[in-house]
């Protein structure tokens, strides 16, 4: 206003007020500007008396009013009038200008915290980095340098300090890092505001004196403004995020509120995740031990077999030795290094009697105690005991200690701590002893041990009574070393092998087995290498990720056969790879789904070329078990830039622009932009929109009448979900029924109708009621038995249950299908194929289906009127015609005239259902 007040005479005073959307505000400048600017405002609420230099009026929406104050004498021409009327209106325009700006850049920042914060809660990164970006995010939206985070475990009371940040306050002045009872700590405003479960906004001392708690220091300094909001799950206070400030310029409004809740609710769903994801590591763990103990068992079961085995191998080997033409000391070896496969025998020896059995000889000796002398006379020793008894012996060292003690032996060198000896013997004579001992502590036989030295002997025994010539060992070794050179032609023959297995291995592991192409992995491998070049040498890279989607392949599939299917897939393989670049990558990701990642492009335009001849080349026509088909895909195309983490995420958006253009037709590419992260924003905004409606029950349930044409009477409902949004308007069943189905929220959802439906066959009568039940519930496994047993706690009448189903629900596995559909019907409950003849409509679902019933979709009927060619007419009355060839009940959807009702009754149909017998509403009780 001085600006205006600089061109009006010497001492004069000027002063503007304008309303705009229900507020106010005014200024003024001059001697008397303050009665001047209260003049000003009263003048734009009410119609002034004609006053000298006022003009009040209206610009668009705003309402604008302009005093002057003159000195007396003072005369202000008409031109300068209109020139300070002209300027006040700039002024006021470029003030609002500046306000938009201000309003625009400001709810710009919101939205990308909002949506970094969002993303963060759903990456994998650990907690305290997440609490820490939060941090960050939430100090660009409000003021936040005094922040903290604290959790609430409802179960054991226990209250923990998960994050905080503070001016004034250690952490430990605050609260411990170590869980502590809430019930202990009723003085902290934040552990009350928790437990009120409500949020608190004003300065700490004002909200301690309200609450009636101490405002001591030892629960924190106070702030001169304090904003705590609580963080809800399943309706429970599972914790609290709390900021603050000291500063009298920092104020908190109700905006900063709505913006903590929003940080609160998506933070505690990040807690939620990772308390679950705990539980699983938990379970797993514990299942991983169970498995490792039965493990052991059977290991060590395994082992005892494989033992036994190995024993009646060795003892085979120990018989076919004996046999063998070699001499005795190689013999001997042989033995001693069959037996050591099983027992410890570091320490053996086999001692034969001479002639005169005067003397001892050693025959083959290996003892770490040393030399000894290979012929020896007769003495007390152990192995003379075992020779002059013929029985076979088993020491320990206190065994043999006393025999030594008792003088049956004499002792020679050290004392062994386990001593094993068998007598050999040749006819029924005792002809020597073969012996093990050991010196080591650990080393200890047993029965089993004895058992096999004594067969072992039998063996010896025989073995040294057939003794051969020279010639016959000279033979016996050449063909030894036959058998060695031909064994090891197999082994190199066999490392070979396992060289080209592995390599095989290797490439399956990378590759598509039935394309050749490379399969996820590789593509991955591919992105994540091409990510990290792109980070580490700061160039602006070019590469980009194909999806490519074929469109009804299904169909071959359950037509044709999946031989049939799969030689359409390496035939598609083909096509794409004579398309490509050399450097190119092209991968199958599993079933028809195929990406090429293509890198070092100048122009998008080459990428999106390349998609368009690969369109292109699947109009040419694939001859198929002499059938000629028309193949067609769908192309989504993703570009690298900043800000994507992995190659996941690229193949993500990939594919949801793969999604957007099936959506537009068979043989169309489409390009991610921000449109689609836009809509995958609001997806996500409304998945949680109806995660938290689950929570809340935000539900209701309608009914719309089914009648009978006969008499004209209502036989059934059919119940309708209704979400109720916070607002209280509905959402549309349209705008989230693909969302949940994707997500597997629907289920929830279409529990929640169940149990309401379920109350309301408790009640008395005789009309039934239908229900949707979606195809994911057919693969559920227990969906039957829950259902019956849900039924059965509400005391609800079973008979009066129908279930309506696509054909979807068959097609997904239909021998599960069948499963479950004899199940309800063995139970009581009837079954109706929704929405018929608008997929395959195939005659033998039908025939060997246990269905009860079908409904007419309603695109059939609608198509039904006085001025159409007939087409429709003859089609439902087809339909009609083959329930009653099939004994189905038949119920027409969507009959809204009085000429669809009476061709209907005509054509034979039994029932009805549409806006002509009502629309669908809640039931009075």
């Amino acid at each position: 206003m001085r600006e205006i007040g600089a061109i009006l005479p010497a001492g004069s005073s000027v002063a503007g007020a304008w309303s705009f959307g229900g507020a106010s505000a005014s200024c003024s400048s001059g001697p008397d500007a303050n009665n001047l600017e209260a003049f000003a405002l009263s003048a734009l609420s009410q119609d002034p008396a004609v006053a000298p230099h006022l003009k009040v009026w209206t610009s668009g929406r705003r309402r604008q009013a302009l005093a002057l104050h003159l000195l007396d004498g003072a005369v202000l021409e008409a031109s300068i009038w209109n020139f300070v009327v002209s300027q006040f209106e700039s002024v006021l325009d470029s003030e609002r200008a500046d306000r938009q700006v201000k309003a625009l850049d400001a709810s710009k920042q919101l939205q990308q915290a909002l949506f970094n914060i969002s993303e963060v809660v759903q990456s994998d990164a650990s907690m305290d980095e997440v609490l820490e970006i939060i941090h960050k995010d939430v100090a660009q939206l409000m003021y936040a340098r005094n922040f903290m985070v604290l959790t609430w475990d409802r179960d054991t009371d226990l209250v923990q300090l998960r994050y905080f940040v503070d001016e004034m306050d250690e952490a430990s002045k605050v609260a411990s890092r170590v869980p502590y009872p809430a019930t202990q700590m009723t003085q902290s405003l934040a552990v009350r505001m928790m437990i009120g479960g409500k949020p608190l906004l004003g300065p700490s001392d004002d909200l301690c004196v309200s609450l009636g708690i101490s405002t001591h220091p030892a629960y924190g300094s106070p702030s001169r403004a304090w904003l705590g909001v609580p963080m809800m799950s399943g309706g429970v206070v599972r914790g609290a995020i709390v900021v603050q400030s000291y500063e009298e310029e920092a104020e908190y409004s109700e905006e900063s509120l709505r913006i903590l809740e929003f940080v609160a609710q998506h933070l505690q769903m990040a807690l939620d995740q990772r308390r679950e994801i705990d539980a699983l590591e938990a379970r797993v763990y514990e299942r991983t031990h169970q498995l490792r103990n039965a493990n052991m068992i059977l290991q060590n079961e395994i082992s005892e077999r494989q033992r036994g085995e190995a024993l009646q191998r060795t003892l085979f080997r120990i018989s076919e030795l004996s046999t063998a033409p070699i001499s005795g000391e190689r013999f001997f070896s042989e033995v001693h290094e069959i037996i050591s496969k099983l027992v410890d025998c570091q320490n053996f020896f086999i001692a034969l009697l001479d002639e005169s059995h005067e003397y001892l000889e050693l025959a083959y000796r290996i003892d770490l105690q040393g030399a000894a002398p290979r012929r020896r006379h007769r003495l007390n020793s152990i192995t003379d005991y075992v020779v002059s008894h013929g029985r076979p012996t088993l020491l320990d060292r206190p065994a043999i200690q006393k025999m030594i003690e008792e003088g049956r032996v004499e002792a020679a060198g050290e004392i062994p701590y386990s001593w094993l000896g068998v007598p050999l013997r040749k006819e029924n004579s005792v002809i020597g002893a073969m012996v093990v001992q050991s010196y080591n502590e650990h080393v200890v036989y047993d029965e089993r041990d004895l058992e096999l030295f004594v067969f072992a002997a039998q063996q010896v025994g025989g073995a040294l009574s057939r003794r051969t010539a020279v010639v016959e060992l000279e033979n016996r070794v050449t063909r030894r070393t036959q058998e060695l050179a031909r064994s090891n032609r197999a082994l190199l023959a066999e490392i070979a092998e396992r060289i080209r297995v592995e390599d095989r291995l290797h490439h399956q592991a990378q590759h598509d087995v039935l394309t050749g192409l490379a399969n996820r992995r590789q593509l991955l491998d591919r992105l994540s290498r091409d990510m990290r070049n792109a980070r580490s040498d700061g160039t602006v890279p070019s590469f980009a990720v194909l999806y490519l989607d074929m469109d009804q392949f299904k169909l071959v599939n359950d037509s044709m056969g999946h031989a049939a299917g799969d030689e359409m897939l390496v035939d598609v393989a083909r096509r794409l790879q004579e398309h490509v670049r050399p450097d190119d990558l092209v991968a199958r990701l599993g079933g028809d789904e195929f990406a090429i990642l293509t890198e070092h492009f100048e122009d998008p335009m080459v990428i999106e070329s390349m998609a368009a001849r690969i369109l292109a080349a699947f109009e040419r026509p694939l001859r198929i078990h002499d059938r000629e088909l028309f193949p067609s895909a769908s192309i989504g195309i993703a570009y690298w830039r900043e800000g994507y983490f992995n190659g996941e995420e690229l193949l993500r958006d990939a594919d949801a622009a793969m999604y957007r253009a099936k959506a537009l037709g068979r043989g169309k590419f489409m390009v991610f932009d921000e449109e689609m992260r836009a809509e995958s924003v609001r997806l996500l905004d409304l998945e949680a929109d109806l995660r938290r409606a689950i929570n809340n029950e935000s539900f209701e349930v309608v009914y719309q009448p089914v009648v009978a044409f006969s008499g004209g009477e209502v036989v059934g409902y059919e119940a309708l979900v209704r979400w109720i949004d916070a607002d209280g308007s509905y959402v549309l069943p349209d705008d989230f029924i693909g969302m949940g189905e994707d997500s597997g929220l629907i289920q929830a959802v279409d529990w929640l109708v169940y149990r309401k439906v379920a109350r309301r066959l408790a009640a008395p009568g005789t009309t039934y009621i239908s229900i949707n039940v979606s195809p994911q519930h057919f693969q559920s496994g227990d969906f039957v038995e829950r259902l019956i047993e849900m039924l059965s706690d509400a005391g609800a009448d079973v008979n009066r249950l129908r279930i309506e189903i696509t054909e979807n629900a068959l097609m997904e596995d239909d021998g599960l299908a069948m499963e479950v559909l004899v199940k309800l019907r063995r139970h009581g409950v009837k079954t109706l194929l929704d929405d018929f003849g608008t997929g395959y409509s195939a005659l033998s679902y039908l025939r060997r289906f246990p269905l009860y019933g079908i409904k007419v979709d309603r695109s059939f009927i609608s198509g039904m009127h006085g001025d159409s060619d007939g087409s429709s007419e003859a089609l439902v009355n087809a339909i009609i015609a083959m329930s009653h060839a099939l004994n189905l009940e038949c119920v027409a959807e969507g009959v809204e005239t009085e000429y669809q009702a009476q061709h209907l009754a005509a054509a034979g149909c039994g029932f009805a259902q549409g806006f002509l017998y009502g629309r669908p509403a809640a039931l009075s009780n």
